[in-house]
């Protein structure tokens, strides 16, 4: 039986009304209600039913990019750069009808608003889906992704992945391309083993995100395997990968364990509240202890000292995931491409002091 809009209506406890400018966005409808009426057409399949089916099958001009922060160079980096490749006005290809309108999503890192701009653009018949970064390892938010991406890559859309790590089948993606965060993140330990150092503090993302276990993950077995692994717990602290928390987490650090020589941020970003947190202290970088990071973000080798990080392709795997969402570039093998990381090494890492 096909699934009308009073049907949906009745689902949300709303009028026929407030569907309507819900998914016609035009006429302003509280978040909440708004949060609402999405779920219940997600529930009911409201696009993919009847008559809406065939229409669902005719996908738009329109391309979304679902970014954590749009203000985090990390993600407007691979943003910038997917965008560049699908196109638009003047964007030189000479291709009829190859236009692209696409459109950033920002989802401030909620999952619930991740699987509404999923439903939004599932509306919208978008073209293709750029999801970018890490995952959150939440099984049922896991769940709720993989069914939505599968009822997008029904209806024609294309799904890439960018720096995320590829679902549990894979099925609904035209390609994965995933970071290797947690050999970037032993690449890193092992050069800060080499100069000497045994204390690192480091500084993680949040918990639930699959980039935070990956970077620690990496980052632990290079301690591991040259017998520093010792009070692992207490010389990590969590936060989010924001300046802030980087100072905040070194300054507890520091507070558990004064004698670290060396210090370990989740990103670049990270880093810089880390350093000034140890500036604040009196601590000179690299003298007498060494900060590094993690992606190359462009800042990175402007500041004093330059920093030695790990560097991510970010604009490349941009590039890429935006040829693959518009089909001017075949999958990888097997849909999966693992990005390899390389170390930097800058000014601010050497050996420990005394």
């Amino acid at each position: 039986m096909t699934v009308t809009l009073a049907d949906v209506a009745a689902r949300a406890r709303v009028s026929p009304a407030t569907v309507s400018r819900v998914l016609n966005g035009n006429y302003p409808v509280a978040a909440s209600t708004r949060e609402r009426v999405l779920r219940a057409v997600d529930d009911l399949d409201y696009v993919l039913n009847g008559q809406a089916s065939a229409l669902a099958a005719a996908t738009s001009d329109l391309v979304g990019i679902l970014v954590n922060d749009i203000a985090d160079p990390f993600f407007g980096i691979m943003a910038g750069a997917a965008q560049t490749e699908i196109g638009g006005p003047g964007d030189g290809s000479g291709r009829a009808g190859g236009e692209k309108l696409a459109v950033v999503c920002n989802t401030g890192g909620s999952p619930d608003r991740e699987l509404t701009y999923l439903t939004l653009l599932q509306r919208q018949r978008a073209a293709a889906v750029i999801l970018t970064g890490g995952a959150v390892e939440d099984p049922a938010h896991q769940a709720a992704v993989a069914a939505k991406l599968a009822k997008l890559a029904d209806a024609g859309t294309r799904v890439v992945l960018c720096g995320r790590p590829p679902l549990p089948d894979g099925a609904a993606v035209v390609a994965a391309l995933a970071f290797d965060n947690q050999g970037g993140a032993r690449l890193l330990a092992r050069h800060l083993l080499s100069l000497g150092h045994r204390r690192i503090g480091y500084v993680a993302g949040p918990l639930e995100r699959t980039t935070t276990r990956h970077r620690l993950e990496g980052h632990r077995q290079a301690m591991r395997e040259a017998g520093a692994a010792g009070d692992e717990d207490r010389l990590t602290a969590h936060g989010s990968y924001d300046r802030r928390s980087g100072y905040d987490a070194t300054v507890e650090l520091l507070r558990r364990e004064p004698e670290i020589t060396a210090v370990v941020a989740a990103n670049d970003t990270v880093a810089l509240g880390a350093a000034a947190a140890l500036r604040d202290r009196g601590l000179r970088i690299p003298e007498d202890i060494s900060v590094a990071g993690f992606d190359d973000l462009p800042f990175s080798v402007d500041v004093v000292p330059a920093l030695t990080t790990v560097r991510l392709p970010l604009a490349e795997a941009g590039a890429r995931a935006g040829r693959l969402a518009m089909g001017k570039e075949n999958p990888p093998p097997g849909g999966l491409a693992l990005i390899p990381a390389e170390l930097m090494v800058r000014g601010s890492t050497a050996g420990p002091r005394g």
